[in-house]
This record gives C-alpha cells, sequence and structure tokens, in this order.
C-alpha cells in the first residue's frame, strides 16, 4: 500500500507527530507502509516499529538517523506519542475514518 491510502487519523497520529521531530523518523514510517496490505495491518507494523526504536541504545540510533539523532529524550516523547496515536485510531471503526481516495 502506499501512505496515500491511509486515513487521515492514521497519517496525522503517525506521519505529522513524527514529522515534528525529524524528517528522518517519518521516512522510516513511510518506508514501512510498501509491506502492508492494508491499514490495519500497517498500524500494527508502525505500532512494532516504533516500540523498537523504544529499546535501540545509542549506537543504534546513529544508524537508524543516518548519522543525525534526535534529541533521545524528545524521540522516547514522540514515540510515546505515536504509540498513543495510533492506540486511539484503532479505536475508530475503520468506516467512520475519513480516506481522501
Amino acid at each position: 500500500m502506499d501512505t496515500d491510502d491511509l486515513s487521515r487519523e492514521a497519517y496525522k497520529g503517525i506521519f505529522i507527530e513524527a514529522e515534528k521531530l525529524t524528517h528522518d523518523l517519518t521516512l522510516h514510517y513511510g518506508l514501512l507502509s510498501s509491506d502492508c496490505k492494508n491499514e490495519t495491518e500497517y498500524l500494527d507494523k508502525a505500532a512494532k516499529l516504533t516500540r523498537k526504536i523504544l529499546q535501540v541504545d545509542d549506537f543504534e540510533l546513529e544508524d537508524l538517523f543516518w548519522g543525525n539523532p534526535p534529541d533521545k529524550k524528545m524521540l522516547i516523547l514522540t514515540c510515546k506519542k505515536i504509540l498513543e496515536n495510533i492506540e486511539k485510531v484503532k479505536t475508530i471503526p475503520i468506516e467512520k475514518r475519513k480516506f481522501d481516495f
């Protein structure tokens, strides 16, 4: 699937939140979408990715962010907010979510 196939709620909750911190984080979530069949699968994989990011050490952060890691405290706050947003989106029935296409 493409990121354009996500609901506005999912897009805002993940991409807009990630972009507030760094575009590099947004890229990771964008790349993830190509391996997904639908939004439900995407949300599950995005949550898994976010939990993995929360567990990386400083060395892995360097690699993850191509040598330009964000402030770790801000990254943790952002990841927690993204996880919270994912859970909120999951509570909205798919037919009630807003899609552009």
